[in-house]
C-alpha cells in the first residue's frame, strides 16, 4: 500500500507532553484533511469517547513553552488553546472521523505510533546489554564502553525520535 504521508513528517509530530506521546488537534487536522475546527467539532459531538488520558487540552504555559520551542509567533493564528490526543485518542478519532482517507490516514499514523514505540524499546534492550558486558569485562574496556555510550545518546540534531519539548512534566 502505497504511504498518503511521509514517515518523517509523521515522527516529527509526535510529541511528549505530560508524560504522553501525543499528536495536536492541528496536526491532525491536517493530516485527515479537515479543519482543525471541524475536527474538534466531530470531537465534542462525542466527548465521551475521549476521556482525559485519549485527549486533553494543553494549558497556557504548556502552549507558551511549544510555540517558544517550535518557533511560532504569538500574533495571529490559534486563539484557543489546542487539544492534545494520545495513540488512544488518535484510534478513537477512526470512529468519529469515518471517510475512507480518514481510516487510510489513521493507520499511518497508528504504524508510526509502533515504529516509535519498537525504535524506543531496541535502544534501551541495546543499552541493557552492554551494560551486562561492561559488567564482565575489566577496566581495560572502560574507554571503549564510554566510547560507545557517547554514540549511542541521542543529541538534538540527529535524534530521528519524536520532539521531547523542555519543561514539561508527567501531571497536571
Amino acid at each position: 500500500m502505497k504511504s498518503l504521508i511521509p514517515e518523517d513528517v509523521l515522527a516529527h509530530k509526535i510529541l511528549f507532553i505530560r508524560g504522553y506521546k501525543v499528536m495536536l488537534d492541528r496536526d491532525l487536522a491536517v493530516l485527515y484533511g479537515v479543519g482543525t475546527r471541524d475536527l474538534n467539532k466531530a470531537v465534542a459531538r462525542n466527548l465521551e469517547r475521549f476521556p482525559e488520558d485519549f485527549m486533553f487540552k494543553l494549558n497556557r504555559k504548556e502552549f507558551e513553552n511549544l510555540m517558544f520551542q517550535t518557533g511560532t509567533s504569538s500574533w495571529g493564528g490559534t486563539r484557543k488553546m489546542p487539544y492534545a490526543f494520545t495513540e488512544h485518542g488518535i484510534l478513537m478519532l477512526s470512529s468519529v472521523l469515518r471517510s475512507s482517507s480518514a481510516v487510510q490516514v489513521n493507520i499511518q499514523i497508528m504504524r508510526a505510533f509502533v515504529k516509535l514505540r519498537q525504535l524506543l524499546s531496541t535502544h534501551k534492550e541495546l543499552a541493557r546489554k552492554l551494560e551486562e558486558l561492561e559488567k564482565k569485562y575489566d577496566a581495560q574496556f572502560k574507554s571503549v564502553f564510554d566510547a560507545i555510550k557517547m554514540l549511542m545518546a541521542p543529541t538534538p540534531d540527529t535524534d530521528a525520535g519524536p520532539k521531547t519539548i523542555p519543561g514539561f512534566k508527567p501531571g497536571k
